[in-house]
């Protein structure tokens, strides 16, 4: 008898955040570089083979959790309402983002979500393995967005924007700062910042 394919996708689900998040303790506590591929399987009881089917690089690994973003940009303009400006949707999209403290704005004081940020921002793999991330994206916002250097040159403007934003938030919270403590502050610099782009 075969399983239900629910029930398969569920369990491969299960072990492919089994597998990340037992990867992204053990790189926060001893550093990206110096975590083999074996110690994550070998911490995640699979075989290393396994592993790779699950991702395809180290880095994979971590920037899995950036996934649920992917093309985030892109459908809310896609899925923005009729007379909705597309600027003004990714706007009150990122402000949306910062009332909920959601980590990709980098508005979040959660000890581990501020070390994980730490762990991609200095580590150059990861760095450069996110940077591939980011131009994917802005060529999705692009397509969204329309046809021509303009939507190009729009797309890159406003993901370079939510970028800075998101830095320049995990940044304060680094530095000792609680996400409510900067939450005033990164409003008013993304009104600020989404008001230059129109």
């Amino acid at each position: 008898m075969s399983e239900p394919t629910g029930l398969r996708a569920r369990k491969k689900e299960r072990t492919r955040d089994a597998i990340g998040d037992a990867a992204v303790s053990l790189f926060l506590e001893r550093g990206f570089d110096r975590v083999s591929v074996n110690d994550i399987a070998a911490a995640a009881e699979i075989s290393k083979p396994t592993l790779f089917r699950y991702f395809p690089t180290k880095e994979d690994l971590v920037l899995h959790r950036f996934a649920d973003h992917q093309g985030e940009a892109a459908r809310v303009v896609r899925d923005r309402r009729s007379g909705i400006e597309p600027v003004t949707a990714l706007h009150r999209h990122f402000r949306a983002g910062l009332d909920r403290y959601d980590p990709v704005t980098g508005l979040n004081d959660h000890p581990e979500v501020v070390a994980f940020h730490r762990l991609v921002f200095t580590t150059p793999s990861l760095a450069g393995r996110l940077t591939r991330y980011q131009l994917e994206d802005e060529e999705a916002l692009a397509d969204a967005l329309g046809e021509g250097i303009q939507a190009r040159l729009r797309a890159a403007q406003v993901l370079a924007v939510q970028r800075v934003l998101a830095r320049t938030n995990w940044q304060k919270i680094a530095d000792g700062r609680t996400a409510d403590a900067v939450h005033p502050e990164a409003v008013a610099d993304a009104d600020q910042a989404f008001n230059q782009l129109r």
